[in-house]
């Protein structure tokens, strides 16, 4: 049956420095789409994203996970397998609002899922009383390729005799070894996108360079007023002025944290704002181009319309001259038929004489 996607939006994705553990790290440079898909072989949830073939987003929802709306168009959750914080930018707090609404019932999906799987687990693990002994009970998706919560482990219970039919005990074996190859195929899979994950990781590394150092340069002038604080703490023997100056300069930190905070936002927006650019860029030019095959097919109209106008002039020529032909052969047959009149007229004389 495989994988298919519940619901789709659009969003900004970002993914918590790994190195600070603080900021935010851009991975697109641009909205992308963000899905929900459940696997029906696992029966399990995963959001991923895409920015072109690079996955960006890889997340398996699992019941101890958590979505929080940290302001009206933002809002992140903590993926423990992947050791990382995504972050989703909405353009509008409904789609926000939207996207945490499917996260809260697809978890809550993903709990009853993992209750019922561990009912049943429970259930082929007990003894049955028609039967006189188990068989080794089926390996599920999710106890071959779980994550460490979702992992149930299944009871294995013997019969003192084993069953005389082979070919009912080897269908668990024969069903397992599938189970495995398939699971192998999607753990290559798995693979292939952890590595463009850690090549998208490095990218983004290198971007936020300048961001670190601004935020060295904010952390060395917070540093350098707590080293301010800790001398007027020495030095004053009046503990209120201590105090005072300490608020003052907490007061200056916090002021310095909120700029940071607007300086990243101007930059969020420079970089929206570039996109369209881009993208009025890629515009202009694709109408440049059929601007210049609009020029190249006027010029071969021109070209075919003077052929015509030509063509028009020579016929207008010719039939001219054809014109000037009939009007010469007109008056030759004027004057003809006067000769022959005269001839008949003198015939005619002759005739009444004789």
């Amino acid at each position: 049956m495989g994988e298919q996607p519940i619901y789709s939006t659009r969003a900004h994705v970002f993914q918590i420095d790994p190195n600070t553990k603080k900021n935010w790290v851009p991975t697109s440079k641009h909205a992308v789409t963000v899905s929900y898909f459940y696997d029906s072989t696992r029966n399990v949830y995963r959001i991923i994203s895409l920015d072109g073939s690079k996955a960006i987003i890889n997340s398996t929802i699992t019941p101890n996970m958590t979505f929080t709306k940290t302001s009206q168009k933002f809002g992140q959750w903590a993926d423990s397998r992947a050791n990382t914080v995504y972050g989703l930018g909405f353009s509008s707090e409904h789609h926000l609002s939207k996207f945490a609404e499917k996260f809260q019932e697809f978890k809550e999906a993903a709990r009853l899922a993992k209750e019922k799987s561990q009912e049943k687990m429970e259930l082929t693990s007990t003894p049955s009383q028609e039967s006189a002994g188990d068989i080794q009970s089926p390996l599920t998706p999710e106890s071959i390729n779980g994550t460490d919560d979702e992992r149930t482990t299944p009871e294995v219970t013997q019969n003192s005799e084993p069953r005389a039919e082979p070919t009912q005990n080897a269908l668990p074996f024969a069903h397992s070894s599938a189970i495995s190859k398939h699971w192998e195929a999607e753990l290559a899979t798995l693979k292939g996108n952890n590595a463009k994950l850690t090549a998208a990781l490095l990218e983004s590394t290198a971007n936020v360079k300048q961001w670190k150092q601004q935020l060295a340069a904010y952390q060395e002038e917070a540093e350098r007023l707590h080293k301010r604080v800790t001398e007027l703490e020495c030095v004053s023997s009046q503990a209120n002025a201590v105090h005072t100056h300490k608020t003052e300069l907490n007061q200056t930190i916090q002021e310095l944290e909120a700029t940071l905070k607007k300086k990243e936002e101007e930059i969020e927006k420079l970089r929206q704002e570039i996109d369209n650019a881009r993208e009025l860029q890629a515009q202009r030019d694709s109408l440049t181009q059929k601007l210049q095959e609009v020029e190249v097919r006027n010029k071969d109209l021109e070209g075919q319309l003077s052929d015509l106008e030509q063509r028009l002039e020579k016929s207008q020529s010719e039939q001219e001259a054809f014109r000037n032909n009939l009007k010469t052969l007109l008056e030759i047959l004027d004057g003809k038929i006067f000769e022959l009149t005269e001839l008949r007229d003198n015939l005619a004389k002759l005739i009444e004489c004789s």
